[in-house]
């Protein structure tokens, strides 16, 4: 048995061995280029570093070792001589590479050569210039003749010739192929074997599977594979270290599939948009005017209503807003019971609120049946049944309710003993009461543990987010918050479905992000070249800005807010341009630019048209009238036009 101290050593091998495909691929990276080479070796059996090198730090390291990069190019005459000297044979053309100024390379060559300090010999059929010292290393190794007049120190016989050439092109360059080195010296590749073979066996050469890309096994100098690595490494550690807020405007957008377009839109595309939507608490005219549209195009009312009308989807109120709407969490009738239900409003207290309960003890039924078992008018059996929905305990096997008024019909009277559905409030085919009610707690009746419904909302925040913070879990107004799901998205890690670290700057040390989540937000580190500017809604989940990301401030006494129907602009993730509800006021969040400006107000301008009916008003900027506005020529530039009150602009009816 082994000793607490190696049971403990044990442990932590067999579960880094069992989980270790579920590391990022920068940590997996990190973890594997730390190891001493000769260990690595050992592990994998050869120097296979192929998936581990960092490319870019390759083509840095070569650059820097053949005086190609800014900070290795040669200076004047000496800085050249010291290239020949370090690099070897070059033609013309590539001294001019490595020159400050590359005009000057025939220039300073001949004065090099006036001096005695360069030669000129003739290699492959073709004109290379070498230092005067390497003359007799040429000569010996490669069967260059030397030209006339040079001293006789550097004509002296030199041992190993051709391999301290051969060494000399291996401490200058990256992973190569005895092919690269043969063809350089105009030797034939048996040779260039030979050398290499003895060189590895002298411990001055590595071969293995090293270049990123490449295939075969190439050889590398010892030193500078150590320098790759090392390079290599800090690459990788830079990957490992967290992204800014800022990315988390680009990854949240792509991770909800916004704007992509499904490839077999409908009833199964909503589904697979509602599954890790299920729980949140949105305005129901949300769901269908901003959430859906965004990730399903060409949205139809008609497929929320399949699933709903076919007892697949349920939805359960969260919350009223007002007179006319509320909130209200979609699930899947399956899931209901394992998520629970939504935080809403207090159960009602009126007279009439346990006789509408009453009624629905005994299972679904229709307005008609409601109404004839409370005995009530209409509007009060109306109004109580609604604050019911929006109190969580009342649902409707029907979308339609939620689309219709707040309100019933005036009743009329009629001599016909069928004019009986308007007299007593429009019968069960007007829209607010249309379908059959039912209480919610049938959906929720089967109560799992405690457990096992923290278990499935860690989960499903996982997917929602694929970055878990706290401020993202607030803001899902997740019971219990942070430290209600913190456990079991700790065991989820234990597990190996999520990953535990510190991927968001600034956004709390304890984040939990699937794998794939993780390597698309660093991929989405830095911003494109080419501005993605992007409407979304300022209340969509898939906007990250004010919940898990505070909102920029600019001194505004009035800032921006989550609030259905106000849009904001993000340019590469960032907030630039926040529109409020109702279209009247702008409010900018970056100091004004022509560059953003522009690309803000166009995008701004083609969402209005793009909209069927829309039509927005501006009449100020930053809580000051827009005329006279920076913006005012921007926005005549894009489209709007100058009406009685601010800037105009109509969507196509």
């Amino acid at each position: 048995t082994a000793s607490p101290f190696a049971g403990s050593l044990l442990f932590e091998y067999v579960a880094t061995y069992m989980y270790e495909d579920d590391t990022p691929a920068a940590e997996r990276r990190a973890t594997a280029l730390s190891l001493d080479r000769d260990l690595l070796r050992e592990l994998l059996g050869q120097d296979e570093l192929r998936d581990l090198i960092d490319a870019q730090a390759l083509e840095t390291l070569e650059a820097d070792l053949q005086g190609l990069s800014e900070r290795a190019k040669a200076r004047g005459a000496d800085g050249l001589h010291d290239l020949l000297r370090r690099l070897g044979d070059l033609t013309v053309a590539e001294a001019a590479d490595r020159l400050v100024e590359p005009d000057r390379a025939q220039e300073l060559l001949q004065a090099l050569r006036d001096e005695r300090r360069s030669t000129l010999i003739r290699l492959r059929g073709e004109q290379r210039w070498i230092a005067a010292e390497d003359t007799g290393r040429y000569r010996d190794g490669l069967g260059v003749m030397p030209p006339a007049g040079l001293p006789d120190a550097f004509l002296e016989p030199v041992p190993d010739a051709l391999r301290s050439l051969v060494t000399r092109y291996a401490r200058t360059h990256g992973p190569f192929t005895p092919q690269q080195v043969a063809e350089r010296f105009d030797i034939a590749p048996h040779v260039a074997l030979a050398e290499l073979s003895f060189l590895e066996e002298a411990g001055t050469l590595v071969r293995g599977e090293i270049r990123p890309g490449g295939s075969g096994r190439e050889w590398c100098d010892a030193e500078v594979l150590r320098r790759l690595r090392r390079a290599s490494l800090a690459a990788a550690r830079k990957e490992v270290e967290p992204v800014e807020p800022a990315a988390l405007g680009r990854f949240l957008p792509a991770w909800h599939r916004i704007d992509r377009q499904h490839q077999t839109p409908g009833v199964d595309a909503l589904r697979e948009v509602i599954t890790p939507l299920q729980g949140l608490a949105l305005p129901a005219a949300q769901w269908e005017h901003e959430v859906f549209p965004r990730r399903i195009g060409g949205y139809s009312p008609t497929w929320i209503d399949a699933l709903a009308g076919a007892g697949e989807l349920v939805w359960v109120g969260a919350g009223a807003m007002g007179r006319d709407g509320g909130r209200v969490a979609l699930y899947f009738r399956e899931d209901a019971a394992l998520l629970g239900p939504p935080p809403s409003d207090p159960p009602p207290d009126g007279h009439l609120a346990t006789p509408v309960r009453d009624a629905l003890a005994g299972g679904a039924g229709f307005w008609d049946e409601i109404l004839d078992a409370v005995a009530a008018a209409p509007e009060e059996v109306f109004a109580t049944l609604w604050s019911l929905v929006w109190a969580g305990e009342v649902t409707n096997d029907l979308w339609m309710p939620l689309r219709a008024p707040r309100k019933l019909p005036k009743p009329r009277s009629s001599p016909s003993r069928f004019g009986r559905r308007t007299a007593r409030g429009g019968g069960a085919a007007h829209g607010a009461i249309a379908g059959r009610w039912s209480r919610t707690e049938r959906l929720f009746a089967r109560a799992p543990t405690g457990d096992e419904r923290l278990r499935a909302q860690a989960e499903l925040l996982l997917e929602r987010h694929g970055v878990v913070t706290r401020s993202a879990v607030l803001g899902d107004g997740v019971p219990g918050g942070f430290a209600g799901v913190y456990r079991p998205l700790a065991e989820l890690e234990t597990l190996g479905r999520c990953r535990r670290g510190y991927f968001l700057a600034g956004l709390g040390g304890a984040q939990f992000a699937l794998p794939g989540a993780v390597e698309r937000l660093r991929d989405l580190r830095d911003a494109d070249a080419d501005p993605v500017t992007l409407v979304l809604g300022a209340a969509d989940p898939a906007q990250p800005f004010g919940a898990a990301v505070p909102w920029p401030r600019r001194g505004i006494a009035r800032g921006p807010s989550r609030t259905f129907g106000a849009q904001v602009v993000l340019i590469d993730g960032a907030p630039v341009l926040y529109m409020e509800r109702g279209g009247k006021s702008l409010l900018t969040l970056r100091e004004p630019g022509a560059d953003w400006c522009q690309l803000a107000v166009a995008a701004l301008a083609n969402w209005v048209m793009d909209g069927r009916g829309r039509r927005v008003a501006i009449e100020r900027i930053d809580g000051a009238t827009v005329f006279g506005s920076s913006l005012e020529p921007v926005l005549l530039g894009a489209g709007f036009f100058s009406g009685l009150r601010g800037m105009e602009l109509r969507g196509e009816r």
